[in-house]
């Protein structure tokens, strides 16, 4: 589905790009997929080699949830000395956080299709456990203890 999207982003980029499969949720919850994206990319820089790449010209990308892996996986490998560095991470409208679905871009879109605000929500919970019963308390905010919001406000608030 995503084919002539990594070829355009390979071109413009310069870049080499590998579509990597993952395993879905709920079927397959947290962290099956991003252990998936994790062993794949992982594989492909120890092998650049035999695949024939230039070092230089490795990227990870994603949209929506595989932004949030194509995120996890190049945080994961920033700190890594024994494997190329990568030379970008490209997330189109990737899900980075679950803290506040009240934030002013979830306001702002929440009626806007695809992924409206509560739909996002709910995808959220399915990643992460396959079970949304608590959607109303997520989209509230109360979901997360106020030692917590307070801890990560700086970095998720609408300032």
């Amino acid at each position: 589905t995503h084919e002539r999207l990594c070829r355009f982003i390979a071109r413009e980029s310069e870049s080499v790009v590998v579509s990597v499969g993952y395993r879905l949720a709920p079927e397959h919850k947290y962290p099956a997929a991003y252990e998936d994206c994790l062993s794949a990319t992982l594989h492909f820089l120890q092998h650049l080699q035999r695949y024939g790449v230039d070092p230089a010209r490795v990227i990870v990308c994603g949209d929506s949830a595989g932004g949030n892996l194509a995120a996890a996986v190049s945080q994961t490998l920033a700190g890594s000395s024994h494997l190329p560095k990568l030379r970008a991470q490209i997330l189109i409208y990737p899900g980075l956080q679950a803290l506040d679905f009240n934030l002013p871009s979830y306001q702002q879109n929440r009626g806007v299709p695809l992924l409206f605000r509560e739909r996002a929500a709910f995808y959220v919970l399915q990643y992460l456990n396959g079970n949304a019963t608590n959607l109303e308390e997520v989209l509230e905010g109360s979901h997360i203890p106020v030692d917590i919001k307070l801890n990560y406000g700086k970095w998720v608030s609408p300032d």
